[in-house]
């Protein structure tokens, strides 16, 4: 009977290792089998164009440093996009001063401005207004005014362009035009296009 035992225990001795190994492998196996692999990095998705916050009957005011208004800007309501950092505005009424005081004024159904609001893009019955002021000369120069379904205002440095059919009024004259390109430092004004023009005799140039 002893014999018997120690067979069958050396027998169970020399399996014992094989089916550990078996065993090993087995779990081995199941490992790698519910281990999650790691996965490849994924390229970084284009930001869609969508707003990610709106306002709603808004009034911005912006001032200088001593303390007068610089800017003003008012809006039925406003979306912002953060992919181009732009900020689109419906119902828009705009007042901006320059550095001596004059005023302009702008309009429009919708407007598009980049982050500072130094561009701002007028779209649908736009109108821009540069109220009278003294010209280099110390003469009255009378009030301006821009209309449009687009107009393209470049703020600080006082600069208005458009490449669609525009209508200029100055005081009394009267001009039309497919495209315009206006800059109030430099006081030059040039009438692409189809140019007609009224002029009114008698008024300040």
């Amino acid at each position: 009977m002893i014999r018997l035992l120690r067979q069958a225990w050396d027998r169970l001795a020399l399996f014992l290792p094989v089916a550990l190994m078996g065993v090993l492998a087995l779990g081995t196996y199941w490992l790698v089998r519910s281990t999650p692999g790691f996965s490849e990095p994924r390229p970084e998705q284009a930001k869609r164009h969508e707003p990610d916050y709106f306002i709603e009957q808004f009034a911005v005011k912006t001032f200088d440093a001593n303390g007068r208004l610089k800017s003003e800007v008012l809006g039925a309501q406003a979306r912002h996009y953060p992919d181009t950092d732009t900020l689109e505005i419906d119902q828009v009424r705009m007042r901006n001063f320059n550095d001596k005081g004059q005023l302009t004024t702008a309009s429009a159904n919708r407007a598009l401005s980049n982050a500072d609001g130094s561009e701002v893009q007028l779209m649908g019955n736009a109108v821009v207004v540069r109220e009278a002021t003294l010209g280099k000369d110390g003469l009255a120069t009378p009030p301006m005014s821009f209309r449009g379904e687009f107009l393209h205002a470049f703020m600080d440095t006082e600069r208005l362009k458009s490449h669609k059919p525009v209508e200029l009024s100055r005081g009394k004259d009267r001009f039309t035009a497919d495209s315009l390109a206006f800059d109030n430092f430099d006081a030059t004004l040039e009438l692409q296009g189809r140019v007609r023009g009224v002029l009114i005799p008698g008024q300040s140039r």
